[in-house]
């Protein structure tokens, strides 16, 4: 039965698969870079930040002796910046250790930062046609549907059980096709709530579609409740200057800048808040002026309504373990800031 799954799969490919960048060509740097960008993000978001960042760092060389803040410049806006910090750390540990080639082996790709065993058999069966599982969102819905798995795929006896149906699906014979046309066929035919079952190339073999429960699988995880909190900033004046910080390189958004402030105490407000934070962060004092903007910004876990306030500088040297610099209004654009600080400086423009 695989080897008439592989057969079917690849014949569609043939016609439907997508024409994507990074399928114009066979650099493994390219496709390394690519695959990173495609984790938790779709296909049509990444296309033009994958052309921006491989115009900005077109080698790996160039992206390991690139400041990792021009990185994060080049990246802004795409989101969960850990990758672009993984990709430069990454690339610095090409230089060193395999002269500047990207691996073509599964330990030695999986012992860099950001590459787990799924990315890692792509970029080894995309960029070097070997034969390698893969198992990413759209790999494993495709999976559950096809062998009408009925239990929860983030459950490790689960996970186990997709990596060998995986593992035992991808031909000899141009794996490099085979698992971009498992994906394709998750992404474009059996998607999350509405799969075009008539359309598949795999109905004849499907467990689910045959038991109509296609639509109800995979078994999805119970939604936790996503927490929202209020933060409070200050766009503090001194001058014709405001003052930024630098995020610790480590954790959420690492090494973006912003506005300084944080999260509201109970019974707090806005104004109270920022006044508090900003000294206690930095050990400064301001006068709090107006409302600049209220920002609402949903991340993967948690929700944020941002209250921006006018302050302005009084006295005080900022003393903080992070980097900080006063920069004039036009300035800005140099640096790399979290999505909902960049619309606090829309708001200033």
């Amino acid at each position: 039965m695989e080897q008439d799954i592989a057969k079917r799969i690849l014949r569609w490919y043939r016609k439907e698969g997508r024409d994507l960048p990074w399928r114009r060509i066979s650099d493994p740097y390219a496709i390394w870079v690519s695959e990173i960008m495609l984790q938790q993000t779709q296909v049509a978001t990444v296309i033009p930040y994958y052309e921006r960042f491989m115009a900005a760092f077109p080698t790996v060389t160039d992206l390991a002796h690139a400041p990792l803040g021009t990185v994060l410049k080049v990246w802004e806006g795409l989101g969960y910046y850990a990758r672009a910090r993984n990709l430069h750390r990454a690339a610095k540990m090409i230089l060193e250790r395999h002269q500047g080639t990207i691996p073509g082996e599964i330990m030695a790709l999986t012992s860099l930062p950001g590459i787990g065993r799924s990315t890692a058999g792509a970029i080894v069966s995309i960029a070097y046609g070997k034969k390698a599982p893969i198992l990413d969102g759209n790999v494993r819905r495709v999976l559950c549907r096809l062998f009408a798995i009925r239990k929860n795929p983030s459950l490790t006896p689960v996970q186990k059980k997709l990596w060998g149906l995986s593992e035992g699906l991808v031909p000899g014979k141009d794996p490099r096709s085979f698992n971009q046309a498992l994906m394709d066929l998750g992404a474009s035919i059996c998607t999350p709530n509405d799969p075009d079952c008539p359309a598949c190339c795999l109905k004849p073999f499907c467990l689910a579609y045959q038991k109509g429960i296609q639509k109800s699988l995979p078994i999805k995880s119970p939604g936790k409740k996503i927490p929202h909190y209020h933060v409070a900033v200050g766009v503090i004046w001194k001058g014709k200057k405001v003052l930024i910080t630098q995020r610790p390189l480590e954790g959420l958004l690492g090494g973006l800048w912003e506005f300084p402030g944080g999260k509201l105490k109970e019974g707090e407000t806005p104004a109270i808040a920022v006044a508090r934070e900003i000294r206690e962060e930095l050990k400064i004092t301001v006068s709090v002026g107006d409302l600049a903007d209220i920002v609402r910004h949903a991340y993967s876990h948690f929700r944020i309504t941002l209250h921006a306030f006018h302050c302005r500088y009084r006295d005080g040297a900022p003393r903080t373990l992070n980097p900080y610099r006063w920069v004039s209004p036009g300035e800005l654009e140099r640096f790399a800031f979290p999505a909902a600080n960049r619309k606090i400086i829309a708001a200033l423009k």
